[in-house]
């Protein structure tokens, strides 16, 4: 078990079978924390499979993209339940996007530019992942138009994700299919861990319900300022907000991270 807490890294050994009451001893006592649960000797994954909303970038698109139609807080709500798994994850996109009918598509760049911005430490998490040889994948729920930018600007590998559909030069209210859900971001990790062959450790990282299902296929599924059903699923976790806490977990010394 890795802990980080101000910084500071703290590595235990614990017996089989009590990691539940360890963790809610850390929890109680040294709030917030960082921590990382594994059977055998942490090492530097091979692959990252990331998803993009609220983990690395602190918004939602769609609900920021909705504010621009006065309906942000009708699909706030709506995007707080499916991220708690309180709804169909396909269903409530649907009804979310179907609500942005009739926007003009130049809000999308007006509001990437204005309202979303990465997660505090998101840029050196993936630049020293990759100069450590993983490779990195954004998988989201969200759409290209804005995961292909922010990719682009973090570094990662490869982009999984939805298509808003335009008509004439505004939002038609729906969405390609099929989309990309929490089945497809498991299928994602497991497809691209078997490209590397066998031994390759993974890591997966999320925040809501549809990340739940590549949480627990990863080696080390970590839960970054999650719901509590998601938090519960992993085996590790972040809760303060500067990402670079995930380095700190794997072992990797500050003198080798690659600032971005």
């Amino acid at each position: 078990m890795m802990l980080e807490h101000c910084g500071e890294v703290l590595e235990i050994s614990i017996p089989e079978g009590t990691r539940d009451v360890v963790a809610a001893l850390v929890e109680e006592h040294l709030a917030p924390i960082a921590a990382l649960f594994a059977d055998d000797t942490i090492a530097i994954p091979r692959l990252l499979v990331s998803d993009m909303d609220s983990t690395m970038i602190g918004q939602e698109c769609i609900d920021e993209l909705a504010d621009f139609l006065g309906v942000k807080d009708q699909v706030a709500a709506i995007t707080e339940r499916a991220m708690r798994g309180e709804l169909d994850f396909a269903g409530a996109l649907d009804e979310r996007v179907a609500l942005l009918e009739g926007l003009e598509e130049t809000a999308i760049e007006q509001c990437l530019a204005q309202r979303i911005s990465p997660t505090r430490g998101a840029g050196t998490v993936i630049a020293t992942l990759s100069a450590h040889g993983a490779r990195c994948v954004l998988v989201t729920g969200g759409f290209h138009r804005f995961a292909d930018p922010i990719a682009e600007r973090l570094g990662f590998d490869r982009v999984v994700g939805n298509r808003l559909l335009i008509e004439g030069g505004k939002l038609s209210g729906k969405v390609q299919k099929p989309i990309c859900d929490s089945a497809t971001k498991e299928r994602t990790l497991r497809e691209e861990a078997a490209e590397l062959g066998d031994g390759a450790r993974t890591l997966a990282l999320g925040d809501g319900a549809n990340d739940t299902p590549m949480l627990r296929a990863a080696d080390y599924g970590v839960a970054y300022r999650a719901k509590p059903a998601t938090r519960a699923a992993a085996n590790g976790w972040i809760d303060c907000q500067d990402m670079t806490a995930l380095l700190l977990l794997l072992g990797i010394d500050r003198k080798s991270w690659v600032r971005r």
